[in-house]
């Protein structure tokens, strides 16, 4: 997979999953482990697209 495809499935993905920690946060009693889980996926995609971006 080259770079320009593995940014855009990572700019992806980091997208899909705003949209559940958004949907997550906005139910009457959110599950905070899930929320923890996505929020702790979306850091590490944006930590390797910040590595991506500085090569």
């Amino acid at each position: 997979m080259g770079q320009d495809a593995r940014r855009d499935a990572l700019e992806l993905r980091h997208q899909e999953l705003e949209q559940l920690v958004e949907t997550e946060e906005s139910r009457p009693h959110p599950d905070e482990t899930t929320l923890s889980r996505l929020k702790r996926q979306k850091l590490r995609i944006k930590d390797e697209l910040a590595t991506i971006g500085a090569r």
